[in-house]
């Protein structure tokens, strides 16, 4: 490649370089050490000052020079991995340059004209993007020729990023380049004339952790199936870790999750990603987590400001985060205050004038009549350009106009927002037709249910005492108190003290208004006017296995409570359910939903409901309602984690916290709605909306701490289990208005010695003091991390649960078969990684069955055949295994299962001998062979062979053995033999017999009894063709007795006898069955087994033992060298047929 030239003193390089080429102008020069036989002192010592000292970030094995005469100061203007491209660069100098160079008088115009044009060369070459997108093009691409002369991938192979840093062997650190690429870890090193290479899938990654060894604080350590591998010593680790935990992530989730998992926009394309992507992406991710966003939000920028907080009366130090719908501020200082501003309540931005008390401030107003002033803002006109595009875009999509109607906002204590109901305007300034679309939404949709279940379902007679209306009052009050000093819209300032309000418990009338705040569904609900109305019409009627699973579980949603007893609510939660398995069937419906929406439909309007499911399925619990429920699995071994840090003690007396683990999973998928009493639960759903999963986590550790004692003297699981149901079963909520409504989940209701009871209000204030110190960055940190041991365990189930199946049916080593696995799965893998279009979706699929999940095509299948396979047939090979795999392919989809291919497998290294033989009779009739083989130029278009000499054969020894007899008893027994039970097998034409014979002289090639079998084969293919002339004549013999109305005497022989009768009348008798009256020349396997078992030799070459672990050993090296040189060669004839 060329290389921005830099001045440098050739004295100071002459004993690291040798010079190859000179001209007047140009030297081509070689480093040391590269391309040296016999691994001279000096070369050793150069490799080794390369690695240790990183002499080699800018330095390629060969490079050429430009000197100007009598100047002692030179200029690398190129580089090169290999001598033969420095060559082509030195070419195209020699023709390009070296014969303009004369006609400049001045040394110094030569020198520039020359540095000019290389420069001009570089531009061409950096116009690939692939270089553009990295903060140091020139580096970047020296170190993508490395990476590729190195490690010899394909070009679909994109690098990422490169590192130097020591690998670990042990005490040991090997010098070396970590490199990135989008589905590959790689690390080279050359030290002392050793060279080290090291290759790691990142679908082979099972953990992915920072740790520290007893020489360094700090590594990166890299867990995969067998080995573990540190990595230190890089100038920023933090940076490193993130990009490598982005892209374990992203491949990972990509390849083996790719039942739900979307990738963002830029991430669609691996070849495309770069640094700055995966960078982005940590950002976006992190952003969307934070103020629990849409997924489809993308960030735009982050901008370090101040805001005006009122309540404090001064700024507030933080940042402000911009994207396509939101402007969101989150305070420096944790929790002190954080604001979300959706871009369709704002109404405009403004820059005001800069002073020294408020430099670089903007103003934005929002339709509640507040406005929020932002201060030090850099570069505030750009900005503000952004915003204000941004907010024309989304007012267009979402027209407002103003109200002249009278605000009640302060005079009304009825809590607002930005619903489109009429009694939930902010203000003056209001969506267009709010009103009437309530009334044309009600006229359209007259089955929704127009109030929250709960003040429609009261159980009569049991009203609240006194003391609990007032302190709900209480409870209302201070809200009223909290919404006229912060806001009491979606933009309201959210700060510590609503946090303390939240944990008292939400009352009953704010709760589902506030529940639409907190989790931004009421955006969601503003924006869609007349869509849940829509899909409920769409989805009504229809029935499918979703409908049917929804129906099952209707009644089984607090069945104890009133709202369920009977139609109104049932036909609610019908709807809800059905309209949201319609809006997304990804998901559809899973388990628990049905316990979520009925609690939703309790404080929340219908419409409302189905908003807050959305939310809560789709941002604020990803992954976790599928077929799968990854994310809570995710956040179930995230959980263990944090009971090893915070509660060390019962971690260490419970080894195995998968019994917790069995329990803890519903207060995820549940949010302890299942475990707990209603009244009491949904406290814990106000936390959940307000702070997210962080709640569930601090809340469980909680619960755990109160139980600690107990659980630590448990004897066995089943006793932990109940410590913890009836502690939960008896947790009460003394401010609830309401009459106490039992957890119909809990797993033991004995209540015959009275139990502790604890309060709710007090678990949660616990939960925050205690454990409340997670941040929301910590959490994502830990489910990157989780999230590749969850998917890496799905793998090992899928894996033992295919080995389980097949094991019995095969008599290959469990050990082998798991080999063979690997491989098989790898070979897959492979085809994701480099071919286009990617096979991933119709190959891989997690919601099928354990041993459908992994399938290959027939181009795979011949690569690990020709791996495998113990019948190796040179260039027959791959027609070999083209035949294989249709025989295989049952279904005829071109794709096959890792059980077929293992049986084949099985027959051709364990099999008797007649299996054997039986696969390769399969092989070649069809639909193994077809009419449109690759080998269709053999022999098979020639005419039928015939063989009318005696069957007599010369021996070695001089003797004469005479098969006569031999064969008429064999076909007599055969005969008799024939198993009636199996299916039989078409009969053999000669056109597939000669096929078949072709593939066993392939197969005997280098044997070392190599010329003894081809004799013997040699004696059999004749014995055979003289069988299937008989059965020819015979068949013919019968036609023509039929055509003559059964003229034939009663006491004719045999078929058997009359072939055998008399041999040398065999030229007269043929002129009795002329051509045209022959019926078809065929064998059957009976014929050809029986033959081949009259040749010791051939049943020695079929029943020898065979080795599979050395062929599993060179497969697993040779595995993707294969598939490298394949991609090599194919895109070499693309570009070859480009050229034409």
């Amino acid at each position: 490649m060329w290389l921005k030239p830099e001045e440098v003193l050739l004295k100071n390089a002459l004993k690291l370089w040798v010079t190859q080429k000179s001209s007047c102008y140009f030297i081509l020069q070689r480093r040391r050490g590269h391309g040296e036989g016999g691994g001279r002192l000096t070369g050793r010592l150069v490799g080794a000052l390369d690695a240790v000292l990183d002499s080699n970030a800018r330095v390629a094995p060969f490079r050429i020079l430009l000197q100007v005469p009598g100047s002692q100061v030179y200029s690398p203007i190129a580089c090169g991995a290999t001598l033969e491209e420095i060559n082509q660069h030195w070419d195209w100098l020699e023709q390009n340059l070296l014969h303009t160079l004369s006609v400049f008088d001045n040394k110094d115009d030569i020198a520039s004209f020359v540095k000019g044009k290389v420069k001009a060369l570089i531009a061409e070459e950096t116009s690939s993007r692939l270089a553009e997108q990295e903060e140091e093009p020139e580096k970047f691409r020296e170190a993508l020729v490395k990476f590729e002369a190195r490690f010899n991938f394909p070009e679909a192979e994109k690098l990422v990023t490169y590192y130097s840093c020591c690998c670990w062997k042990g005490r040991v650190p090997r010098q070396g380049w970590l490199y990135l690429s989008i589905n590959h870890l790689c690390f080279y090193s050359f030290f002392l004339g050793k060279e080290l290479k090291l290759v790691v899938p990142w679908v082979d990654i099972q953990k992915l952790e920072r740790t520290s060894n007893v020489f360094l604080t700090d590594t990166i350590r890299i867990t995969t199936q067998n080995k573990e591998r540190d990595f230190s010593m890089f100038l920023n680790l933090d940076e490193v870790f993130k990009v490598m935990e982005q892209l374990a992530d992203v491949t990972l989730r990509r390849l083996l999750d790719n039942e739900v998992f979307d990738l963002d926009p830029d991430l669609q394309e691996p070849s495309q990603i770069t640094k700055r992507d995966l960078e982005a992406r940590a950002q976006n991710e992190f952003f969307r987590a934070f103020f629990r966003l849409p997924r489809k939000e993308k960030l735009h920028a982050v901008v370090d400001c101040s805001l005006w907080t009122p309540f404090s009366r001064c700024h507030t130090v933080g940042r402000m985060f911009a994207s396509d719908s939101y402007i969101c501020f989150a305070s420096r200082e944790d929790g002190c205050c954080k604001i979300i501003l959706p871009l369709r309540e704002v109404v405009s931005i403004e820059k005001m004038e800069d002073t020294s008390l408020l430099p670089h401030p903007i103003i934005i107003s929002i339709r509640s009549k507040v406005a929020f002033q932002f201060i030090e803002l850099r570069d505030r006109d750009s900005l503000v350009e952004a915003l204000l595009a941004r907010l024309k875009q989304v007012h267009a999509n979402h027209p407002v106009r103003y109200d002249t109607s009278v605000d009640d906002d302060m005079a009304s204590p009825v809590f607002h927002s930005t619903s489109m109901c009429s009694d939930h305007r902010f203000g003056d300034l209001e969506m267009v037709s709010s009103q009437n679309s309530e009334e044309s939404e009600k006229e359209k949709s007259p089955l929704l249910h127009p109030d929250a279940l709960v003040t429609a379902f009261q159980q009569s007679g049991s009203q609240s005492p006194d003391s609990r209306m007032s302190r709900e009052q209480i409870k209302i009050s201070l809200w009223n108190d909290h919404f006229v000093e912060y806001g009491r819209t979606v933009c309201m300032f959210r700060t510590e003290k609503i946090r303390k309000l939240v944990a008292m418990g939400i009352p009953e009338s704010l709760r589902g208004k506030l529940w639409l705040l907190f989790s931004d569904a009421v955006t969601d609900l503003a924006s869609h006017p007349g869509y849940y109305g829509n899909l409920v019409e769409e989805s009504l009627g229809k029935c499918c296995l979703v409908t049917e699973e929804i129906e099952r579980d209707l009644h089984r949603s607090l069945p104890e409570h009133p709202a369920f007893q009977n139609e109104t609510g049932i036909a609610a939660l019908r709807r809800v359910l059905t309209a949201y398995a319609h809006r997304n069937p990804k998901i559809g419906y899973c388990q628990s939903m049905n316990i979520l929406t009925s609690v939703l439909l309790l404080y929340a309007k219908e419409e409302e409901a189905f908003w807050l499911l959305v939310a809560v399925c789709e941002r604020m619990l990803p992954d976790y309602f599928n077929h799968r429920v990854i994310g809570a699995q995710v956040d179930q071994s995230v959980f263990e984690e944090l009971i090893k840090g915070h509660l060390p003690e019962l971690a260490e007396h419970m080894n195995d916290l998968s019994a917790l683990a069995s329990v803890s999973l519903s207060w995820f998928l549940t949010l302890f709605l299942s475990i707990m009493p209603l009244e009491s639960a949904v406290n814990v759903v106000d936390c959940f909306f307000y702070d997210g999963i962080k709640a569930i986590f601090q809340l469980g550790l909680a619960v755990l701490e109160a139980n600690a004692e107990d659980l630590c003297s448990s004897k066995d699981d089943g006793q932990a289990l109940m410590i913890l149901s009836r502690f939960l079963d008896h947790i009460k909520n003394e401010d609830s208005p309401g009459p106490p409504v039992g957890s119909h989940h809990a797993f033991f209701s004995d209540d015959q010695e009275p139990y502790p009871v604890t309060d709710i209000s007090d678990l949660i204030r616990d939960s925050y003091e205690k454990f409340g110190d997670q941040s929301v960055e910590q959490i994502e940190h830990l489910r990157y991390k989780h999230r590749i041991r969850v998917l890496q365990g799905h793998e090992d189930t899928t894996k033992q649960n295919v080995l389980r199946v097949v094991i019995p049916e095969v008599s290959i080593l469990p050990e082998d078969l798991e080999e063979l696995y690997d491989l098989f799965k790898r070979e897959h893998m492979m085809s994701c990684y480099w071919e286009q279009p990617r096979p991933m979706a119709s190959r891989h699929d997690p919601s099928r069955p354990y041993a459908e999940q992994y399938r290959i095509d027939a181009r795979q299948f011949a690569h690990l055949f020709q791996l495998v396979s113990p019948w190796t047939c040179r260039a027959h090979t791959e027609i070999l295994a083209e035949r294989m795999f249709r025989l295989l392919d049952d279904n005829m989809d071109q794709l096959i299962e890792f059980k077929a291919f293992v049986s084949c497998l099985d027959i051709m290294y364990n099999g008797e001998m007649n299996e054997k033989i039986k696969l390769l009779y399969r092989l070649h009739i069809p639909p193994a062979l077809t009419e449109n083989d690759r080998d269709s130029q053999s022999p098979l278009k020639n005419p039928l062979l015939s063989t009318s000499r005696p069957l007599v054969f010369g021996k070695p020894s001089g003797d004469a053995v005479d098969y006569q007899k031999q064969l008429k008893q064999m076909i007599k027994d055969l005969a008799k033999e024939k198993d009636k039970t199996q299916k039989e097998l078409p009969k053999m034409s000669q056109r597939e017999f000669i096929q078949f014979c072709k593939t066993l002289y392939s197969m005997f090639h280098e044997d070392p009894e190599e010329n003894d079998l081809y004799q013997a084969i040699a004696t059999v293919t004749t014995l055979l063709l003289q069988i299937g002339e008989v059965g020819q004549r015979s068949s013919s013999s019968e036609s023509c007795s039929q055509e003559c109305g059964e003229e034939l005497p009663a006491s004719a022989p045999s078929p058997e006898d009359s072939v055998f009768a008399d041999t040398g009348k065999t030229p007269q008798d043929s002129q009795a069955f002329p051509e045209e009256a022959e019926g078809d020349w065929t064998v059957s396997l009976e014929h050809i087994l029986a033959s081949l078992l009259t040749e010791q030799s051939l049943v020695n070459f079929f029943e020898k033992p065979l080795d599979m672990k050395s062929k599993l050993e060179n497969a697993k090296i040779n595995q993707y060298n294969l598939k490298t040189f394949e991609m090599s060669h194919q895109s070499q004839s693309e570009l070859k047929l480009s050229n034409l």
